[in-house]
């Protein structure tokens, strides 16, 4: 301390630090409020997905326990399709399943199932109780594919053209007015489009 300091100019300077010691967690605290609330604004199905326009990522699994058909990006060329990522532990993919069942009934659109990190007898079992609308399915038992395909959680839907591209990503639980009013239009969209364009 300089000899022109006086007892008063230190008791000044640690009243400082006190406040600023209060003032820093309350800044923190304050940030992450902030930044809290900002992500509760946003529709967790609108995060856009890096792969929309791109080929479907490069893989091959084998079929859910008691199914014959396993899942491959190969199969997803030739035609417009949907590949739907579920679980039997997922409850939101439950509610959803209804819509699929009757899609394969009408045969309006193939759908293909990415079962994700879920117990093989699981997977079987949830397919026979609810019914299996799948065209094929990937048993996808580490999750592996799921971080290729760049899923956040189960249930998600893709829409790929019949280049193998992926045209749009539904997150969450599929719901009627999304299939009538986004994905049915632009499955017959896709269907339409000249071989060989991109996006």
């Amino acid at each position: 301390m300089s000899s022109s300091a006086t007892p008063q100019d230190a008791t000044e300077q640690v009243g400082v630090r006190r406040r600023l010691l209060f003032l820093a967690p309350l800044a923190v605290l304050l940030g992450i409020g902030a930044a809290f609330a900002v992500g509760l604004t946003l529709d967790p199905r609108q995060i856009p997905s890096e792969l929309i326009g791109r080929p479907a990522p490069a893989f091959e699994l084998p079929p859910v326990q008691g199914r014959t058909l396993g899942l491959s990006s190969n199969d997803l060329v030739g035609e417009a399709s949907l590949v739907n990522v579920f679980a039997s532990w997922c409850a939101a993919c439950r509610a959803e399943h209804p819509l699929f069942m009757e899609l394969a009934r009408t045969r309006q659109v193939p759908i293909h199932g990415l079962n994700y990190k879920d117990k093989p007898n699981d997977a079987a079992a949830w397919l026979d109780e609810l019914g299996d609308p799948y065209t094929r399915t990937g048993a996808d038992l580490n999750g592996r594919v799921g971080i290729d395909w760049g899923v956040y959680g189960v249930p998600e839907t893709f829409v790929l053209g019949p280049d193998g591209r992926i045209a749009y990503k539904h997150i969450g639980p599929v719901t009627p007015e999304a299939l009538r009013e986004t994905i049915l239009p632009l499955v017959r969209q896709l269907r339409h489009r000249p071989t060989g364009t991109g996006s």
